[in-house]
């Protein structure tokens, strides 16, 4: 018997991955911005990890990382463990078989905005206290924002939100005093393993101003190259 589409939609369940499965009202322009928005810890992840790891391969950034998907996974603990549902909205949504509470959207921006506020403030170096402060304040807005958009596109309640938040800001200086106090005096010796070697994994934390230092180094190697052209693509054959 031959089964058109409709009758294939009925017969077929079909489930959408919770963390881009975002929707928003016809012809709402700020629900389209706000659908968008609610998508930053996909780019945050995909876009600024996956960069970051390609061009700087940092430590401190990867269990950044690390600490971002063991917070996604504890949220996803909870959500089974509370088994609290999503708002009436879902119906339209097509969410009301994955768990509201908590928000994991929330939770992941309060973790992310948490750790690079005490990251900045306690760990990287500025040239002034305003860079410092600006770059400190950086996340925040995205945060709450992302947050907003959750409640306004019918994704969640407010106490949905407000709870992957205050996990957030929990987790966030859990994992930062983790990683400050005990983990990041490992850097020196991972960073002389032989996979952290060939994959020229470091660790750039004990440098004061690390753009400055590789600025400055970075022109001094070409001045050098100039120089002595022989002796510098010597030294690329060695290497």
């Amino acid at each position: 018997m031959d089964l058109d589409s409709a009758d294939i939609a009925e017969t077929i369940a079909l489930k959408a991955v919770s963390l881009t499965h975002v929707r928003y009202q016809r012809g709402d322009l700020l629900g389209h911005a706000l659908s968008w928005f609610s998508l930053l810890p996909v780019f945050i992840a995909l876009g600024g990890f996956m960069s970051h790891f390609i061009f700087r391969r940092e430590l401190q950034a990867m269990f950044f990382a690390l600490g971002l998907c063991v917070n996604e996974v504890i949220n996803q603990v909870i959500k089974e463990l509370a088994h609290e549902a999503r708002p009436l909205t879902c119906e339209a949504l097509e969410m009301c078989d994955s768990n509201g509470w908590p928000s994991s959207h929330s939770q992941y921006m309060c973790f992310f905005s948490m750790y690079c506020t005490l990251l900045v403030t306690r760990r990287l170096q500025f040239a002034d206290e305003f860079r410092r402060t600006f770059v400190a304040l950086l996340p925040w807005p995205f945060a709450l924002t992302v947050m907003y958009s959750r409640v306004y596109l019918g994704y969640h309640t407010t106490p949905q939100i407000i709870a992957g938040g205050s996990l957030g800001l929990l987790f966030g200086a859990g994992w930062f005093f983790l990683m400050d106090n005990w983990v990041s005096d490992w850097f020196p010796w991972l960073e002389d393993t032989a996979i952290c070697q060939y994959l020229r994994i470091k660790d750039s934390s004990h440098i004061p101003d690390v753009i400055g230092f590789e600025y400055k180094n970075s022109r001094e190697a070409r001045q050098n190259a100039a120089a002595n052209p022989s002796r510098s693509s010597e030294k690329v054959s060695q290497d």
